[in-house]
């Protein structure tokens, strides 16, 4: 069994999370948490498409929100993991402020479980699969307010959620991004896309730029970590549409987005939705719990020039 094989048979086994719809239109008005419900038995988390139903004491599938005592929070908001000042491009983002450099911020967990994570130790920090255990990265709060002061400090212009999922920090992207924008700061976001659409819809007028990693164009490999390719396409043409300033990756790894079949699929999408949005191809290599080798650099090479066929602005990353 190849490794990719190997890993889609572990992970449907594992995936055991509750999903029903969640009713539109109630929120939570805790500071510490919004998107939620009270729901029999725990509360109806909605922040990703997931809504997940968390019975009180647990967590759920992200690993960081969840019940402490009584209340249902997200204890990590505020708290970062890693925090430096990187040029756009590492984003990356090519064609928004070009030559810039930017404030970039992460904290842990992540709303998808993908085998070749590489920034699994803050993105899946919890150990193994179980969920919302101890976890050994130092975080540092950061208050809104500092938040924009630090980046005034340093002469940038632009804030980027990163490194790990920032959908696990929308709360304090609301908080923060009305005192960024008032400082003439811009909110830049590199996220999986696997929002929920009251999520997305509330956050949108906030957030200037968006890089969307697109994981696969196989629907079943992305059920399969954990996201939905259904979704991910909603949300790009939703922040397209809105005005966002939206940039596509592709990771090319072997077994799970190596498929030229996928790639063309998904170069035509693009083509259709936007064709001047760029897409990043970008190199795999072995990382987490996925062991296969680096991609090839002449498949990266093939896929840019199917993708330069249709599509004004592609680059190959980690090459």
């Amino acid at each position: 069994m190849d490794a990719g094989a190997a890993w889609k048979k572990r992970t449907l086994n594992e995936r055991n999370v509750k999903m029903k719809e969640f009713p539109a239109g109630t929120v939570s008005e805790s500071p510490a948490a919004r998107w939620w419900r009270s729901e029999e038995g725990g509360a109806r988390c909605g922040l990703c498409f997931r809504r997940c139903l968390v019975p009180v004491g647990s967590v759920g599938y992200c690993g960081v929100r969840g019940w402490e005592g009584n209340a249902f929070s997200s204890p990590y908001l505020g708290r970062f993991s890693s925090c430096a000042v990187d040029p756009i491009e590492k984003k990356p983002l090519s064609h928004w402020r070009p030559g810039s450099r930017i404030f970039s911020l992460g904290s842990v967990g992540c709303s998808m479980r993908c085998p070749f994570c590489q920034n699994h130790r803050i993105a899946q920090p919890f150990g193994n699969e179980s969920l919302g255990g101890k976890q050994n990265v130092p975080l540092v709060p950061m208050p809104p307010s500092e938040l924009a002061r630090n980046v005034r400090r340093k002469g940038l212009s632009a804030v980027a959620y990163t490194y790990n999922e920032p959908t696990l920090q929308a709360e304090y992207i609301l908080r923060a991004a009305p005192l960024l924008r008032e400082a003439g700061i811009a909110s830049v976001l590199v996220t999986n896309g696997m929002f929920s659409t009251e999520a997305r819809d509330d956050l949108t007028p906030w957030i200037d730029a968006v890089n969307v990693d697109v994981k696969t164009f196989d629907p079943l490999k992305y059920a399969a970590m954990g996201g939905s390719l259904e979704v991910v396409r909603e949300n790009v043409v939703y922040w397209t549409r809105a005005g966002v300033h939206v940039e596509l990756t592709n990771l090319v790894v072997p077994d799970i987005s190596d498929s030229r079949e996928d790639f063309v699929r998904m170069v035509d999408w693009i083509a259709e939705t936007a064709p001047k949005t760029p897409l990043h191809i970008s190199r795999y290599f072995p990382s987490y719990k996925y062991t296969a080798p680096p991609t090839s650099v002449a498949l990266l090479k093939e896929f840019e020039a199917i993708a330069g066929r249709k599509l004004a602005h592609v680059h190959l990353g980690n090459v």
